[in-house]
């Protein structure tokens, strides 16, 4: 976004904030700025007020029960983009959880809860709506398609035919004594054949284009490496295993287009994962850390499964989820992914995934088993 446009919307951002503060009436501001209630102004939030908490500590409590305010009237905003404007309100609440902890103050926290989980119904209904239109839309546009194709198909076979009762005239006309008036008709004949001839080719060329469907080439695909699966605990972690052969074995996958997002979970401040940490940052995977790692068991399960839910209701284009792991508890999750139409690739070591993840993927696509090295016993002297 070019500097000139960034500044002016941290400009409303900050009239927004400062009208709310003063107890002003926000609603025409906003309806003079439309086009700014955009996502890129609830990125820009949730930025500049982490900032303001981190700059102006004493001042931040203030801050947080004008932003509460603010996201509150956003949220209820009926006017331009409804996603956007719960976007930015959620994009509100959100921060303000950075105050409002559960411990310091269990009030004003329940209640940005609740007005959070509002906002996300509403959120997944707007989605919902979203995706049913495009799949009606979608079944119209192969109506039609199917419709028109049938026609030219009769046209097609109308155009055969033709062609072949010409074919049969010309020749029976070429066989007899040649005349002018022969010699013209033919010539006519043949005009219309060769015009036949065309319309033929070109019906057939439409036909076979509409009944392909060809591979749409978009980002359509979503990885999540559960590393702790990968290298089979962390007391003794294997590293015997290739992400990249990994992440190759999946682009050969008819179902996979373009790969958008790689999320891999680990505590990667453990020195014994730096092999791992350098071939990731190659394959342009986001290194996720997940703290108190050794204390907490299921804490990179838990933040998969949260990314993967909220990426599956706010990108529509992703449509293909991949699970690297082979640990039981996805099962849910692949089967939630499903209630939102998308679909599920399994990836793990053959031997070491739960059946009922297995089952319930889409797809699952084995990771060669790891060699695993039996240390030498020490030679007895």
């Amino acid at each position: 976004m070019p500097n000139e446009a960034v500044n002016q919307e941290q400009t409303f951002l900050i009239d927004l904030l400062r009208a709310t503060y003063q107890n002003q009436e926000i609603y025409p501001i906003l309806q003079h700025n439309l086009s700014k209630l955009n996502d890129n102004l609830a990125l820009m939030l949730r930025k500049w007020i982490s900032d303001r908490f981190a700059q102006e500590p004493a001042n931040a409590i203030n801050i947080a029960r004008v932003l509460v305010k603010l996201s509150r009237i956003i949220q209820e905003f009926e006017q331009g983009n409804r996603a956007s404007n719960l976007e930015i309100a959620i994009a509100g609440y959100e921060t303000v959880l950075q105050v409002y902890t559960r411990e310091a103050f269990p009030k004003e926290w329940d209640i940005v809860q609740q007005a959070l989980l509002t906002a996300y119904q509403q959120r997944q209904q707007i989605f919902s709506r979203n995706m049913a239109e495009l799949r009606e839309q979608t079944v119209q546009t192969q109506s039609q398609i199917n419709i028109l194709t049938e026609k030219l198909q009769q046209e097609l076979e109308q155009a055969r035919l033709q062609i072949n009762d010409l074919t049969t005239v010309i020749t029976q006309l070429g066989q007899k004594e040649g005349n002018s008036e022969s010699k013209t008709e033919i010539t006519s004949l043949i005009a219309e054949f060769k015009d036949l001839k065309q319309r033929q080719i070109c019906v057939e060329q439409f036909t076979t284009t509409a009944n392909v469907s060809p591979k749409t080439e978009q980002f359509n695909t979503a990885i999540f490496y559960d590393i702790e699966n990968l290298t089979m605990g962390r007391s003794n972690p294997n590293l015997n295993f290739s992400l990249k052969q990994i992440q190759t074995n999946l682009e050969k996958t008819a179902l996979v287009n373009k790969i958008a997002i790689q999320c891999a979970y680990a505590d990667w401040s453990d020195s014994r994962l730096k092999l791992l940490k350098n071939e990731i940052q190659e394959l342009g995977i986001e290194a996720i850390q997940i703290f108190d790692y050794s204390h907490k068991r299921n804490a990179a399960d838990m933040q998969l499964a949260i990314d993967v839910m909220e990426l599956a209701q706010n990108r529509p284009t992703l449509q293909v989820f991949v699970i690297v792991s082979g640990d039981g508890a996805f099962a849910a999750l692949a089967k939630k992914l499903h209630e939102y139409g998308k679909t599920v690739i399994g990836c793990a070591y053959e031997g070491q995934i739960n059946r009922i993840l297995k089952s319930v993927c889409d797809r699952f696509i084995p990771i060669p088993a790891p060699h695993i090295q039996i240390p030498t016993p020490p030679r007895l002297v």
